[in-house]
């Protein structure tokens, strides 16, 4: 987990608030001193906050879901673009665009026809538009890129919302209230933290303030994405060493199937051989019987005969 150091606090300047007259009584808790006038936030509280944000948005950013940032703020624009940019979450640093959660369907509307111009430009289709009918196109595609590029990847609700200034951005907060979405802020000496549910004491108004901010909070997400990729390879071995296995398996069946084969051959040779023997036999057999219809012929020949010369004897007496 990213830690934030006292010094570091220090120097950016998170612990100046607004002017006495201008303070929430809610954020008295929050509230270190007051000096000429301007309250002074404790910085120890604000560090502490900082570590519970953190820990919450690396546990969603863990999860899979997305994170929206939203800061409308001249001073906070550039830096919050910058910042999240990097961890290729959704942002909002243009106009609020009002209804875009509780009437998400219709801003997913708006997203697509912008994707469907890009199409457009693909396909070739607009080229063959008249030019009126491109110069109309080309300022409504820049206007959508401006209010919607940031969150173009966002094809659902986001999980959780950031927001650099809570005065600033009541819109925004009141729509999260309204569908459940739990809200990280920064809030000054001015602001109400009961409307959010992770406040940050911290000064919204200086950049080195928000920069801090905003970058351990994307140090935190970025963390958060890292486990999950880890944990996804390593749900990924599992599965690798498993199919080895059935590969090793795979391998071994075949010298089973010869082991078979070879007992099928075992009961077929011999299976030839008693054949082999039977003709044999069967051939013994054969040679017997032509060996005594012989002699039974030879017999019967030699008693003719025998008979033949007793009859000649007779005739010649």
């Amino acid at each position: 987990m990213p830690k934030v150091t006292f010094e570091e606090l220090l120097d950016a300047g998170v612990h100046f608030g607004h002017l006495k007259r201008k303070w929430n009584p809610a954020m008295a808790p929050y509230i270190f001193m007051e000096r000429n006038g301007i309250h002074i936030i404790d910085l120890h509280k604000t560090a502490v906050k900082i570590e519970e944000a953190a820990n919450a948005m690396k546990n969603i950013a863990k999860s899979g879901r997305k994170i929206l940032f939203v800061a409308t703020k001249k001073q906070a624009k550039d830096i919050v673009a910058e910042e999240v940019k990097k961890i290729d979450m959704p942002y909002v640093t243009e106009r609020w665009p009002g209804g875009m959660l509780t009437n998400f369907p219709t801003i997913r509307k708006a997203v697509k026809k912008m994707s469907s111009i890009d199409k457009m430009h693909t396909d070739g289709t607009f080229n063959t538009l008249s030019k009126r009918e491109k110069l109309q196109i080309t300022r409504q595609r820049a206007k959508l890129e401006k209010n919607l590029g940031s969150i173009a990847d966002l094809s659902r609700l986001p999980a959780a919302l950031f927001v650099v200034d809570v005065m600033k951005e009541k819109i925004a907060i009141n729509e999260a209230a309204k569908l459940n979405i739990p809200v990280f802020a920064m809030v000054d000496t001015n602001s109400d933290p009961r409307v959010v549910d992770y406040p940050i004491p911290a000064n919204d108004d200086a950049s080195k303030s928000i920069q801090l901010i905003v970058r351990i909070m994307a140090q935190a997400i970025q963390e958060g994405l890292n486990e999950r990729m880890v944990e996804k390879e390593n749900t990924a071995k599992p599965i690798k060493d498993s199919d080895d296995d059935e590969e090793v398996v795979a391998e071994k069946k075949p010298a089973r199937k010869t082991r078979a084969r070879k007992e099928s051959i075992k009961p077929k040779e011999e299976e030839k051989e008693e054949t082999k023997e039977n003709e044999v036999k069967e051939e013994a057999k054969e040679e017997k019987e032509v060996k005594e219809e012989t002699e039974k012929k030879e017999k019967t020949t030699k008693k003719s005969e025998i008979v033949v010369e007793a009859e000649e004897k007779e005739e010649n007496n």
